[in-house]
């Protein structure tokens, strides 16, 4: 007996393999890729070398934490920037799970069911969130959201802890 799937173990890898391939072009630091299904379980996990410990934890968090408000970790975090209380509501809700920084995006279908989300952690999280979504439209489905942030390529580390290359 199988079991019907909303992501396939094919379209999480490739999403996962053109994620990472996007972040090697792009000359960003090591990536963690998290491909999830609607259920949030763990249908691909890819770490490029170099790639600290915590990345899973935190790819995994954006992910999951889209899945489980309906939106993208970038809408959370505005939605959420004047909310403190309701952002800490959320946190203790997902037993510390939710990361609300851009990078985790939802995967939908031709008919705009959500099937999954993917998390990515390592360098910026707008670039995080540039390589979940142009590898999702790389294999023929759709993210929310639909394009980038602007600006995105501008995005630095070192902008937010100075100091840093």
């Amino acid at each position: 007996m199988r079991l019907q799937t909303s992501l396939s173990l094919a379209h999480g890898a490739a999403i996962a393999d053109e994620a990472l391939r996007l972040g090697r072009v792009e000359k960003l630091l090591p990536l963690t890729v998290v491909v999830l299904d609607v259920g949030g379980k763990p249908i691909v996990v890819k770490s490029e070398d170099g790639s600290g410990l915590m990345r899973f934890d935190v790819a995994f968090g954006k992910a999951w934490g889209a899945l489980g408000m309906g939106i993208s970790s970038r809408l959370i975090r505005d939605r959420l920037a004047n909310r403190p209380t309701f952002q800490a509501s959320l946190a203790t809700a997902s037993d510390g799970r939710l990361i609300p920084v851009p990078g985790g995006v939802l995967v939908r279908d031709k008919a705009a069911v959500t099937i999954g989300a993917v998390g990515i952690s390592g360098d910026t999280s707008d670039k995080d969130e540039y390589c979940a979504i142009q590898a999702i439209q790389h294999v023929g489905l759709f993210s929310e959201p639909d394009t980038p942030a602007q600006g995105w390529r501008d995005s630095s580390l070192s902008d937010t802890y100075p100091g840093t290359t």
